[in-house]
């Protein structure tokens, strides 16, 4: 079939321990789904999830053992880091009941949801979509996925970040508002989900800012851990 211009070249993700890659279809992220973030963010209790998407050209791919770049973006003076559990989903679906939401997950990885804190604040101010705080070039660096089996108990696993060898960040999947299955649950209820699909499941407390020349490295136990410089 002949194109107008040449189409941009699939996404993809490696996967730990084997030569085939994961393509990746959509991005899907969940607001506020640690307790503690929602406070420190001004908000309280275990309200409804909410999600949002960033496009697929907003990954940064970093592989294993490596250490990926994320140029500081444009028009921000406060780039915050939130680090994620990444759900990659194996199998597509609808109306995905919780307790069948195991079925249709490939596996996990460390993502960041990185986020123009001011641009963000200043949409929110005026009732607007705060897209151009979430969604911009680069803003979602990832790791390698790593199978379900090969996980471990990911659902009490440590999450961790760091900067510059500092902690920023450190909590438990365990702490979840809306779990990894009850997430599922609630997002298939509103986009049907296909293989392919990316997770991030929400970001504990400790999110704070980051400059050029700063390190971050992601940790869950289990799972390949990302490190992104900011350039």
């Amino acid at each position: 079939m002949p194109y107008v211009f040449n189409p941009t070249p699939a996404v993809s993700v490696p996967v730990v321990g084997r030569p085939e890659r994961f393509p990746v279809h959509r991005v899907y992220c969940v607001g506020r789904n640690y307790e503690d973030h929602a406070i420190e963010m001004g908000h309280t209790g275990r309200e409804a999830p909410f999600f949002f998407l960033k496009p697929t050209d907003a990954l940064v791919v970093v592989n294993a053992g490596e250490t990926g770049a994320m140029p500081y973006p444009s028009l921000t003076h406060n780039l915050h880091h939130e680090i994620e559990l990444v759900v990659a989903i194996g199998k597509g679906g609808k109306n995905i009941a919780a307790i069948d939401a195991h079925h249709h997950i490939f596996g996990y990885a460390v993502g960041l949801d990185m986020t123009r804190r001011d641009l963000q604040n200043e949409m929110k101010k005026q009732g607007r979509p705060w897209c151009i705080g979430k969604a911009f070039d680069q803003s979602a660096p990832i790791g390698p996925i790593t199978p379900v089996l090969d996980a471990g108990d990911i659902a009490n696993a440590e999450i961790t970040l760091t900067v510059n060898h500092q902690d920023r960040q450190r909590s438990q999947v365990s702490h979840l508002i809306w779990n990894i299955a009850e997430t599922i649950e609630h997002l298939s209820k509103a986009w049907a989900l296909q293989a392919g699909d990316l997770i991030y499941t929400g970001t504990p407390a400790g999110v704070a800012a980051v400059v050029a020349g700063d390190t971050m490295r992601g940790y869950i136990r289990g799972l390949e851990p990302l490190t992104v410089t900011i350039n």
